[in-house]
């Protein structure tokens, strides 16, 4: 293999892991076989090490020494701290956001979040509109100028893809609809207000995460919708 194709295949690999970790098409609290999910990718063990270590790097997975690498059991206690830690990001984010986004960003933010109200409806399975929801929020991310906060809201995405997705199976209409109030607090530049429905938006209880998980655990060895979603993108 040529030079300059080596970290090419390791980032295709990275990410081929990547999308089984936060679908949790690998079990939540087992070992990961290297040599099954090696044979399963079709490449050796090099690659698939180097993204491992990655991963554990980056809180998708854990390392223990001798045992290799597992994925973190879904715990509630765990995931509230995840959605605690994005709701202090996100409204951070936004508070930029009000104050440096042009009056024409935050209106095609409003167009934008106008056109994915009609994807609820359509959705059978929320993958759309999961895909929409995370959209809104990179992009609002991005209208704070900061890369700092950009690059910390698409890694908690990514770690909390899974349980947003079953959450949001039972919050379509109502997710749209605070995107655009959102906004709307924005273009009137009433930063405190938009923080605080943006932490609504976000925060959950720990009883609410709970019931998410334990659907969650039925769908992960069911069919599991957002894994043969995500992995068919992933391989293309």
């Amino acid at each position: 293999m040529a030079p300059d194709l080596i970290p090419r295949s390791a980032d295709r690999v990275y990410e081929q892991v990547k999308a089984m970790a936060c679908t949790y098409r690998l079990s939540p609290g087992e070992r990961i076989n290297e040599v099954e999910v090696a044979r399963q990718l079709g490449v050796s063990r090099t690659p698939l090490r180097e993204a491992l270590n990655r991963l554990a790097s980056e809180g998708f997975l854990v390392a223990t020494q001798n045992k290799g690498y597992h994925l973190k059991p879904l715990a509630p206690a765990d995931v509230l701290h995840l959605y605690e830690f994005r709701a202090t990001i996100e409204v951070g984010s936004l508070s930029l956001a009000c104050e440096r986004a042009s009056d024409a960003e935050l209106r095609e933010l409003e167009a934008f979040a106008l056109e994915s109200s009609d994807a609820p409806d359509e959705d059978a399975q929320a993958l759309r509109l999961l895909s929409l929801d995370e959209q809104f929020h990179e992009r609002l991310a991005m209208l704070s100028r900061n890369d700092e906060f950009i690059r910390a809201i698409r890694g908690i995405n990514e770690r909390v893809r899974f349980v947003r997705w079953i959450d949001m199976q039972n919050r379509r209409a109502g997710t749209q609809g605070e995107h655009l109030a959102i906004i709307r607090h924005l273009i009137a530049r009433d930063g405190a207000a938009a923080g605080a429905l943006m932490r609504r938006h976000i925060s959950r209880r720990l009883d609410q995460i709970t019931e998410v998980i334990r659907v969650g655990y039925g769908e992960i060895y069911t069919s599991n919708a957002l894994a043969a979603h995500v992995l068919g993108e992933a391989a293309e």
